[in-house]
């Protein structure tokens, strides 16, 4: 088989074909013309037709590579009367509109993107990362449109850091089936009803319960679209809160007992916070002999274990008791950070006997914030965060990849 021809079938030109295969300096270039007479497809509404009205100049179109050389395509397009469109450019089989790189190299771009930052793919096929850029992002809209979203019942919505100076983006993720749903940019109360009217009210109704932080704006804008769901409050931000008030007592501690050499906090934060099953050996011994000391770093730990005991509550009255419990204490320990906390949990409290219910928490979108920072880290950060959510588009929510498309 010729050169030529194998060529015009793997592009499967019908109204094209190849007049000459030339090797240059930058590589392999095959020179294409009008086949004939043949019948062209319009640029917008891809119609077919045959009246033309002259020709633009050569565009040439980057495909994949011949082993190490680069292979380009060079066609001069006509301009084409569609009767519904009027006076367009022709759509070529080999590309998508706009696009210079052939379907086959947009494909194999958009495969590569997945594991590899767009520089490195850029690299890699030797294009600029524009190109890359503009390549996953198509494929990626493209992807939204085809990908299709089953009724909803149990959401997970969180926040992810983009950029240094708290600057954020909202993530909503499908609990019940473990997919990333939406991104969008920031972590406002507008951000989340952007998605909710993204959503659409026949899918908010079908909602029954809604993981989230204590965060107000998302609490709001919850509340405003899908009140009937149930808002449990995440396992994770709980605890996490709580850590950070024993963290602020043994801190302060430290600073008290600075002077005195018979006391020695340093090096404890990890053996206060960790729960006790997971401490080694050494660890236990450091902590039976610091529990020995009449210090407000011991009184709040053992606060920090009678709350722990909530989460394995079954029973809705019995857990709102140990709470109620747990709060006078809490409240009488003379300790300002675990006060404030006790006060959190007070004003947030059916959020957070929600749980005992239905045992639902965000770890897995945690995990998909994991995956999230990896897109960001590989990359060192996006220019514009219109790139850093196409990344995590492409790379985390398990969109369809579309196939070429030959008119």
């Amino acid at each position: 088989m010729r050169m030529e021809t194998y060529i015009r079938k793997s592009l499967r030109m019908k109204a094209h074909w190849v007049t000459e295969v030339v090797e240059t300096e930058e590589g392999w270039v095959a020179r294409v013309d009008r086949l004939g007479n043949r019948r062209l497809r319009c640029g917008h509404c891809r119609g077919e037709t045959k009246v033309t009205r002259g020709r633009r100049p050569e565009r040439r179109w980057r495909d994949l590579s011949i082993r190490d050389k680069a292979f380009w395509i060079v066609y001069p397009p006509f301009r084409v009367f569609c009767p519904r469109c009027g006076l367009r450019v022709e759509r070529v089989p080999w590309a998508r509109k706009w696009e210079r790189v052939t379907q086959a190299l947009a494909q194999a771009i958009a495969l590569l993107a997945k594991k590899l930052s767009f520089k490195e793919v850029a690299e890699h096929f030797e294009l600029d990362w524009k190109v890359v850029a503009t390549v996953v992002k198509r494929v990626v809209q493209e992807g939204l449109k085809l990908r299709r979203v089953k009724t909803l019942h149990i959401l997970g919505i969180d926040e992810v850091s983009r950029k240094k100076g708290h600057r954020y983006l909202t993530v909503v993720y499908d609990l019940e089936r473990g997919r990333l749903l939406w991104v969008g940019l920031d972590r406002k109360q507008e951000t989340l009803d952007e998605f909710f009217r993204w959503l659409g009210k026949r899918r908010i109704r079908s909602l029954q319960a809604v993981c989230l932080d204590m965060w107000a704006p998302y609490l709001a804008s919850v509340q405003h679209h899908a009140p009937q769901a149930t808002l449990v409050f995440d396992r994770f931000h709980i605890v996490q809160h709580l850590n950070r008030a024993i963290d602020e007592v043994r801190r302060a501690e430290v600073r008290k007992l600075a002077h005195q050499e018979e006391i020695d906090l340093k090096k404890t934060r990890f053996i206060l916070l960790k729960n006790p099953w997971n401490l080694t050996p050494k660890e236990n011994r450091r902590l039976s002999h610091l529990l020995k000391l009449n210090l407000p770093v011991v009184r709040a730990y053992y606060l920090k274990e009678e709350f722990q005991r909530f989460w394995d509550y079954l029973q809705e009255k019995r857990a709102q008791a140990h709470l109620k419990q747990w709060f006078w204490w809490a409240t009488h320990s003379r300790l300002q950070p675990i006060i404030d906390f006790a006060r959190l949990v007070k004003d947030h409290l059916p959020g957070l006997l929600a749980w005992t219910k239905l045992r639902i928490s965000n770890g897995a979108l945690e995990g998909m914030n994991n995956k999230i920072k990896l897109v960001s880290h590989r990359s060192f950060g996006f220019r514009k965060p219109d790139y850093f959510i196409t990344a995590i588009y492409h790379c985390c929510a398990d969109l369809p990849l579309p196939l070429p498309y030959f008119p």
